[in-house]
């Protein structure tokens, strides 16, 4: 299928599949947070999957390459976002496996329903209003702070999305893992494996992927590290993995 790109709109090549999609190099593009996180996560057959703040749909497109026996759903609160996740959908052909959702996580119990899912992923901002300063772009602003939902926020009605024993998935930042960790037994998400992600193997990590159980025992894994680069700008063996790409 073709698709028409409006103003300053490109078409990425996600070397999956032979999937693309749509982005704008002057709202929020997808990053490789988003694409690790979809490695991380897992579904199985038949699992109802939420993409939580799913900008224009990278995850879901990507775990469908990955778990095509799933059925996803992406929500996020930006219309924009979501028209042109909607197109990339159809462009692969993934209209009747993805569905795309304008609305707000506070609503989405209203949206959805309780327990509607099994699976929750969620690239979420990383920084409150006192971290940093916030991007003069709105769509990045919210990608990147607090603005529209918090932490909190995303745990507590994850909690109430999930079906007991539901699986939730989430990339983030070192320095707030305390506050994860503790918000996530808060809400009975409890966390049960986690992985560092190293830009080098002799530098502090600048990610965490977390995968918290819903009603879950307390017993959590931390997994060996993800190292990105092996040299200068040479990514290591399971970045090439990841990503699909030959060495």
């Amino acid at each position: 299928m073709e698709v028409t790109l409006k103003d300053k709109e490109r078409l990425d090549d996600l070397g999956r599949n032979g999937y693309r999609i749509i982005q704008n190099k002057e709202k929020f593009c997808f990053g490789m947070d988003a694409v690790l996180l979809s490695d991380f996560a897992r579904v199985k057959k038949g699992e109802n999957v939420l993409d939580i703040g799913t900008g224009t749909g990278i995850i879901p497109i990507l775990m469908e390459s990955r778990f095509p026996f799933g059925t996803y759903t992406g929500l996020d609160i930006q219309e924009e976002s979501i028209e042109m996740a909607v197109r990339s959908v159809a462009l692969n052909g993934l209209s009747n496996k993805i569905n795309m959702v304008t609305g707000d996580i506070k609503e989405a119990v209203s949206i959805f329903g309780t327990a509607s899912f099994q699976v929750i992923t969620t690239n979420p901002p990383y920084m409150t209003g006192n971290h940093g300063l916030v991007n003069e772009n709105q769509q990045k602003a919210i990608a990147r702070h607090e603005i529209c939902c918090t932490l909190e926020d995303i745990l507590s009605n994850s909690a109430r999305l999930l079906q007991e024993h539901g699986r939730f998935y989430m990339v983030h930042r070192p320095f707030r893992l305390a506050e994860i960790l503790s918000a996530c037994v808060k809400y009975k998400l409890e966390p049960k494996r986690i992985r560092f992600v190293h830009s080098y193997v002799n530098k502090e990590p600048a990610m965490v992927l977390i995968e918290a159980l819903k009603g879950g025992n307390s017993r959590v894994k931390v997994e060996p590290p993800l190292i990105i680069y092996k040299d200068v700008n040479v990514y290591t063996d399971e970045i090439y993995d990841i990503y699909g790409y030959e060495r």
